[in-house]
């Protein structure tokens, strides 16, 4: 996983990424991300780009996860 977050623009349906819902603080260390592939992709924000997941869960972008 890279350290710097993808942009909305790097972002493709069907990526699979790591996200942190909304309602979670993207600072904290005892956060639980979420893995899943990108359906919707919003826009841009200071927290990374917000995106829906094909499961519905909607939250910010952390990192690519790129396959080994």
């Amino acid at each position: 996983m890279s350290n710097e977050r993808p942009t909305a623009e790097e972002l493709r349906q069907g990526m699979t990424v790591e996200i942190v819902q909304g309602d979670q603080d993207v600072e904290s260390t005892d956060r639980e991300p979420i893995v899943g592939e990108v359906g919707t992709i919003y826009e841009d924000a200071p927290e990374g780009p917000q995106v829906e997941l094909k499961s519905g869960v909607v939250g910010h972008v952390q990192s690519v996860v790129h396959d080994e």
